[in-house]
């Protein structure tokens, strides 16, 4: 198989039909499509069932079906050891892609010998209006130089379906996503660029990314700064264990300091009817603990906007709660 492509189902009856036929408009041949059945509230499963019955690529579709529900990032997981393809991507159930997509991409992906190749990424809202178009940091194609990972790790954002990952250099950097159900792609897609060694793009829009009340992304939890804590600390971990933080520590620093601490800071304010001070100094000690000398950083330094939200959040938080919700919007933090 050329390329395996992993969908994790739940609770998605409105929007999967929809997505299946996009997979079976597929131009690619050679494409197995792994769906994980993660036990949701409704027939999604059924319903992608028969949408692809009597079609001649039935067959490229297999279901798989954990013993629990197992969330989206374990899902992909689950699916992970079952793949066969040169290349893995992942897509989510209420998403669409474009006829082309997995064609364009595994194509330059082969000629590049890329372990990663990525295109842009559009909003869409339900009744399919087009939306901003979101971007991978650009950097030229080809071997990952230090000048090009540091570029791309201080100007990361999580696009993670955006990608195809080529599969044994998942496997063989122990790439996976992680439990918490917060930030899991943030994670997964910073690992892949700490230790991928070459890259390739895609300059279109082949992924349309379903902007919907209900789903992960737009669903407020309380206690979600939490399981963000708990997977930049993982990631700070796997920075260390992998090699990547002795050549990157400023920037994974850096990287941290806007998606660890202040995209958490930014999560409790929004998913919180009163923000309280008692969070705030939890995350902020987290930061302490993580990044002890932030205010070293050459990243964080020159960045005058960040110094001010970051001092505002721990001397005067209620003035710094209006201001960083601007502030995280400008400057792509939640993710």
């Amino acid at each position: 198989m050329k390329v395996s492509v992993i969908l994790p189902v739940y609770g998605v009856a409105d929007y999967i039909v929809q997505c299946t036929r996009s997979l079976l408009d597929q131009t690619l041949d050679e494409v197995e499509y792994l769906f994980v059945d993660d036990h949701g509230p409704d027939n999604s499963i059924e319903l992608a069932q028969q949408a692809i019955a009597g079609h001649p690529k039935a067959a490229n579709f297999r279901f798989l079906r954990p013993e629990h529900n197992l969330g989206a990032g374990c899902a992909r997981n689950y699916a992970l050891p079952y793949a066969t393809g040169e290349y893995v991507a992942f897509v989510d159930s209420d998403d669409t892609i474009e006829p082309d997509m997995l064609e364009l991409l595994y194509n330059k992906a082969v000629q590049t010998n890329a372990d990663l190749c990525c295109c842009q990424l559009q909003k869409y809202d339900p009744e399919g209006h087009a939306g901003d178009i979101l971007s991978n940091p650009r950097v030229e194609d080809g071997p990952l130089t230090h000048d090009k990972r540091a570029y791309v790790l201080t100007h990361y954002v999580s696009l993670f379906s955006s990608f195809l990952y080529r599969r044994n250099f998942i496997e063989q950097n122990h790439i996976e996503f992680p439990p918490d159900r917060s930030a899991d792609d943030s994670y997964f897609v910073s690992c892949a660029w700490m230790t991928a060694q070459r890259i390739a793009y895609v300059d279109r829009p082949l992924y349309r990314y379903l902007i919907r009340p209900g789903s992960v992304t737009t669903t407020q939890d309380s206690d979600k700064y939490r399981k963000r804590l708990a997977v930049f600390a993982k990631l700070m971990h796997y920075a260390k264990e992998s090699g990547a933080y002795a050549e990157f520590s400023e920037e994974i620093d850096y990287m941290y300091l806007k998606k660890g601490y202040l995209s958490s800071a930014t999560n409790h304010i929004i998913n919180s009817t009163r923000p309280n001070r008692a969070a705030l100094d939890i995350i902020r000690s987290e930061l302490l603990q993580q990044v002890p000398n932030y205010r070293s950083n050459r990243y964080y330094r020159s960045q005058p906007s960040m110094r001010v939200m970051v001092s505002m959040l721990h001397y005067c938080p209620r003035l710094a709660i209006p201001l960083l919700r601007t502030y995280a919007k400008r400057n792509n933090i939640v993710s």
